[in-house]
């Protein structure tokens, strides 16, 4: 049976989460401090600690659902055998982050969250490998499908990067590249023209 959260715990890590969000867009996460949060959520500084260790264990808590969000799209964004021609799930991954560039930017920047960076590999990671079990590639726990799948959330954390940063309009046809910039250089993914999907001979 799961545990009743009390509302008022609900309203106070709302308000906390709202305004740890609203100072990401203002500045880096980096240099968002406890008090600053407190003080925006209008909530004494020592209940912040009661109900997170620190501003990095907030601000991932903050963004979890954004998070959720777009392990969504990844799941259906083919990632392990490529199509050729850019799939709509990866269209909209990209237009998804573009919702909220500035969160995004500030969370994967150079002063941003290793704790966001490192969920969001953990998440995508976790969609390639269920890709990879789906195309017969191994077993979850197989080397060969963790190494895979750990490729694949580089790169793709990297290209979701370099997009936000890109001074470059973001175009529809800009997508496309980037879809064919995401190869299998380095192993992560085969593309699509005949060869099947399996473990590197």
């Amino acid at each position: 049976m799961t545990k009743r959260v009390d509302p008022r715990v609900q309203r106070t890590r709302a308000l906390l989460r709202a305004a740890v969000l609203e100072l990401a867009t203002e500045r880096e996460p980096d240099a968002i401090t406890i008090a600053e949060v407190a003080e925006r959520a209008t909530i004494n500084r020592a209940t912040v600690y009661q109900h997170y260790r620190d501003r990095d264990a907030l601000l991932l808590d903050a963004m979890e659902n954004e998070l959720a969000g777009l392990a969504g799209l990844v799941a259906r964004c083919p990632l392990v055998v490529l199509p050729k021609d850019m799939p709509p799930a990866f269209l909209d991954i990209l237009r998804h982050v573009e919702a909220n560039t500035v969160l995004y930017r500030r969370m994967l920047g150079p002063c941003g969250s290793a704790r966001f960076i490192n969920r969001l590999h953990q998440l995508v990671a976790e969609q390639v490998t269920l890709q990879l079990v789906t195309a017969g590639v191994g077993a979850p726990d197989a080397p060969t499908v963790e190494l895979r799948a750990h490729c694949a959330a580089g790169a793709f954390i990297g290209l979701v990067t370099h997009w936000l940063d890109d001074s470059h309009p973001h175009t529809e046809a800009a997508a496309a590249e980037a879809w064919q910039a995401f190869g299998p250089t380095g192993g992560a993914a085969t593309r699509q023209s005949g060869e099947e999907t399996g473990a590197t001979p």
